[in-house]
């Protein structure tokens, strides 16, 4: 069975890959799930979608644990724990990232003996959340690294899952999925599919006793403040929204009220102030600006700008 993870952030189509490349093996005679896992994450948030393919019915069920093959559309997932990127990799997994640096530089700085090959990354994108179409190309290269896919089957899922979007789209997408495919010559067949889990395999865990406690010790009210404040969720963001303060109108509801992760606090004057470390970069603040005081920046611009002692 091949056991697929594709790693991104909201708004790169990580669930779209994962679709396209279920419907390429579906093609090829496989059975196969597909499917994306992610909470009520928005733009910008770590997820990740996974892709089960084999010949025979598929019992296994939930998240992949054990995979033959990791995609990350974005490198700066990869140090981000909360991404997961690396979990359950061995020397049997092929890691496929999309990155300007050299695979030879993420096999040094990972330390791992699983192979590494990457894809060019788009120097010109601003918005990374967005990395227009790389969606697509990440299953063109998955496509091509099994080995068992060919490129008409990838095309023709391209077409199918990508129909409601316009013909526009659609060449785009293959145009990048195809491009991957053929980057990937050299590599082909390189994933293998991973051994059938079996069920008489499993060894049953050793019975723990839990003693009864009393109600006051086993559920015990807490009062103490949560430790949610701790999460930087900041470091999910991909673009910064910024306040010019010069066109601000102190309309302070506005933003403050909007914003679903109360990450803009307002002071006595009317002034707001957006707290960094816990703005994940949603930018419905700027949507809903009235004066259009908030501009979005990308991340990276702004902590340029920071370093070098400048507004960003």
């Amino acid at each position: 069975m091949y056991r697929i993870r594709f790693h991104g952030r909201g708004g790169q189509g990580m669930k779209t890959a994962s679709r396209i490349l279920g419907s390429a093996f579906f093609r090829e005679g496989y059975e196969v799930q597909d499917a994306p896992r992610y909470g009520a994450e928005r733009r910008g948030a770590p997820i990740f979608a996974y892709v089960r393919a084999a010949r025979e019915a598929i019992n296994e069920r939930g998240i992949i644990s054990r995979p033959d093959l990791v995609i990350v559309a974005d490198d700066t997932l990869v140090p981000v724990p909360a991404a997961g990127v690396l979990a359950g990799i061995s020397a049997h997994t092929v890691l496929l990232i999309n990155t300007a640096e050299s695979a030879e530089t993420w096999q040094q700085r990972l330390n791992i003996s699983a192979p590494v090959i990457t894809l060019p990354a788009s120097a010109d994108v601003e918005d990374r959340a967005a990395l227009p179409y790389i969606g697509a190309t990440c299953a063109g290269a998955a496509a091509r690294l099994v080995g068992t896919i060919s490129r008409d089957a990838l095309a023709d899922a391209i077409r199918t899952e990508l129909a409601a979007l316009g013909p526009t789209i659609i060449d785009r997408n293959l145009e990048n999925a195809l491009a991957a495919w053929d980057l990937m010559q050299g590599h082909d067949g390189l994933v293998r599919e991973g051994s059938m889990t079996s069920a008489a395999d499993y060894d049953k865990p050793d019975w723990a006793e839990l003693p009864f406690e009393a109600a006051r010790i086993s559920a015990p009210t807490i009062f103490a403040a949560a430790n949610s404040v701790e999460v930087r969720t900041g470091l999910w963001r991909t673009l910064r929204p910024v306040i010019d303060y010069a066109r601000c109108n102190r309309c302070w509801w506005v933003c403050s009220t909007f914003c679903p992760d109360s990450a803009i606090a307002v002071d006595a004057d009317g002034k707001p102030a957006i707290d960094y470390d816990h703005c994940k970069g949603c930018m419905i603040c700027v949507a809903q600006c009235p004066p259009h005081a908030i501009e979005a920046v990308p991340e990276q611009q702004a902590q340029q700008a920071e370093t070098a002692g400048e507004t960003p």
